[in-house]
C-alpha cells in the first residue's frame, strides 16, 4: 500500500525472464593486493513494513511487461579484448561489452571518472581499473565499502562500519592510493568530545554528534559549495566541508536508516530517501559557520523503504526507487510535481543512475531497465540481463568515442562479484510491441516486487 498525493494504491506483480550469464574476463590474480573475501554480512535485510505475500504472475492492469516484451530481453554479448578500445560503430546498441571479475568479494559502490573505474566490495578492497584493464588496488580497515564518490583528486569511501574515508593519488606513482583523512578527523573527535553538549543519544549509547553511529548507506557532492554529503543507517545525514573535513551540520532526519541522500547541483535542495517509505525536500541555508537545512515538504509516504535517490544533471527530475520495485518520478521544474511510476522490476530496485535523457534501474531481481525520458513521458528501451545475483551499483559515464549518437558507458556491480560494462544509446529502436512504460499515479495499481530474500529492516 503506498500513499502518492493523498492517494493509495495496492501493489500486484510482474513476470520476469532470464538470460544466459554472459562471458566473464578476470583480471589478474597475480596482482600484489589480496585479502581475503568477508562474507559476514551482506547487509540485504528485507524491511518489515514491506509485503511479504506471494508474488502474482500477472499484473492485473493488463500492461505487459518490459521484461518479457523487450526486444533486447536476450542480451547481445559484444566481447573484445580489455586491452584493445573498442570500436562505437561496430558496437550493437544496449548490449554487453565485457565483464571484469575478481573473486574477492561482492561488488556494493562504483565510482567512474575519464578512464579509471572505482570499485568497493566487502572485502574492505577498493579496485581501481584503467581502461577496463586491472591498474591497481587499495584497502581499508573500515569494512564493507557502501559507497564511492570522486571529487577531483580526492576520492571519498563510505564504510560499514560509519567511517568516512579521504583518499589521493600519489603524484609520483599514479598506482598508489594514499589515505589522506578520515571523516570525522581525530583532531575534531578530540575537540568535540570535551563538551558534554556534543554527545547525543544514538541506540541507548552517548555518541558524537558529528560521527555517524551505523553504516554510511550513501555520499553525494555538491560540488559547488564545496560540500559532502553522508547518509547513514543511524537516521542522519551530515554535511561536510570538502576543503577541511569539518563536519558542519547534523540532521536527525528519518525514523529509520536513511538509504540514500542527493544534492541538486545549481540549487538549494536536498533529497532524502529512508527505510520508513518516506522521500523528503530539504532546504539548505548557508550560515557564518556552516549550514543549515530545514525540511521543505515530504514528497513520498509508503509502507516499503525506499532504496535508491537519483537526479538527472540539469536537476530537472527525481528519481526514486523503492522495495516493491517501482521507481517514482517527480518534475522539479513544475514545483515538484509527481510525474509518475514507472514499472520494470519484479523485486526491489536496489539502485539508479541518470545520464543524460536514460535513467537506469538496478535490481534485486538480477536486471537493468534502461529508460529514455521525453518530456514527462519514460519508455523502456531494453531490458540487460546477464548478472546472476542483486545489481546493487550504477555509475555511468559519456562514451568519449562516441561520434554520431548520444552513448554512455555503464557500469552496474552485483552480489555475484562482477562488474559488467554496457554500451547504451538514447538511440536505440524500440520493438514494435513495445510500450511506453510508465504510469501516472491515477492509473492501475503496479507488481509488488518486494525483494524477500531476506529481513533487512529496509537497509540497503
Amino acid at each position: 500500500m503506498r500513499v502518492i498525493g493523498g492517494t493509495m494504491f495496492d501493489d500486484q506483480a510482474d513476470g520476469i525472464r532470464k538470460s544466459k550469464f554472459g562471458k566473464t574476463i578476470y583480471s589478474d590474480p597475480n596482482m600484489s593486493m589480496t585479502s581475503p573475501v568477508s562474507e559476514d554480512d551482506l547487509c540485504l535485510r528485507h524491511s518489515s513494513a514491506s509485503a511479504n505475500g506471494p508474488l502474482e504472475p500477472n499484473r492485473s492492469s493488463g500492461e505487459g511487461s518490459p521484461l518479457t516484451m523487450s526486444p533486447w530481453n536476450q542480451t547481445t554479448h559484444f566481447n573484445k579484448s580489455l586491452s584493445m578500445p573498442f570500436d562505437d560503430d561496430s558496437v550493437p546498441a544496449n548490449s554487453l561489452i565485457m565483464s571484469l571479475t575478481r573473486e574477492e568479494g561482492h561488488i556494493y559502490s562504483l565510482a567512474a571518472s575519464d578512464d579509471l573505474l572505482y570499485t568497493g566490495s566487502d572485502s574492505k578492497n577498493i579496485r581501481v581499473w584503467k581502461n577496463l584493464k586491472e591498474f591497481t588496488g587499495f584497502k581499508s580497515n573500515s569494512g564493507l565499502v557502501k559507497t564511492i564518490v570522486i571529487a577531483g583528486a580526492k576520492i571519498f569511501t563510505g564504510h560499514q562500519d560509519g567511517k568516512i574515508r579521504v583518499w589521493k593519488v600519489s603524484v609520483k606513482n599514479p598506482g598508489v592510493h594514499k589515505r589522506a583523512g578520515t571523516l570525522p578527523s581525530l583532531k575534531e573527535i578530540l575537540k568535540s568530545s570535551i563538551k558534554p553538549s556534543n554527545y547525543i543519544e544514538v541506540k541507548r549509547k552517548r555518541s558524537l554528534w558529528i560521527k555517524h553511529s551505523d553504516a554510511v548507506s550513501c555520499l553525494s557532492l555538491n560540488e559547488e559549495h564545496g560540500l559532502l554529503y553522508s547518509a547513514s543507517w543511524d537516521r542522519t545525514f551530515k554535511v561536510w566541508r570538502i576543503s577541511d573535513y569539518k563536519c558542519l551540520e547534523s540532521v536527525n532526519a528519518h525514523d529509520d536508516a536513511v538509504n540514500s541522500v542527493v544534492s541538486r547541483s545549481g540549487g538549494e535542495m536536498v533529497f532524502t530517501g529512508s527505510a520508513d517509505g518516506t522521500v523528503k525536500v530539504w532546504k539548505r541555508e548557508q550560515q557564518r559557520k556552516g549550514t543549515k537545512h530545514s525540511l521543505n515538504q515530504t514528497l513520498l509516504q509508503q509502507e516499503c523503504a525506499v532504496t535508491a535517490l537519483a537526479i538527472d544533471a540539469p536537476g530537472s527530475v527525481l528519481y526514486c526507487g523503492s522495495s516493491d520495485g517501482l521507481v517514482n518520478f517527480w518534475e522539479l521544474e513544475k514545483g515538484l510535481a509527481h510525474g509518475g511510476v514507472l514499472k520494470g522490476h519484479k523485486l526491489a530496485v536496489l539502485c539508479l543512475e541518470a545520464a543524460g535523457n536514460l535513467v537506469f534501474s538496478g535490481s534485486a531481481d538480477k536486471t537493468i531497465c534502461v529508460w529514455r525520458r521525453d518530456g514527462n513521458i519514460h519508455t523502456c528501451l531494453s531490458v540487460l540481463t546477464g548478472h546472476t545475483g542483486p545489481v546493487k551499483c550504477l555509475a555511468s559515464e559519456k562514451d568519449p568515442n562516441s561520434t554520431n549518437e548520444q552513448r554512455w558507458i555503464l557500469y552496474s556491480g552485483s552480489l555475484d562479484k562482477s562488474v559488467k560494462v554496457w554500451s547504451v544509446s538514447e538511440y536505440a529502436q524500440i520493438g514494435s510491441t513495445m510500450q511506453p512504460n510508465t504510469t501516472s499515479y491515477e492509473e492501475s495499481p503496479v507488481s509488488d516486487g518486494s525483494y524477500s530474500s531476506a529481513s533487512n529492516n529496509g537497509r540497503y
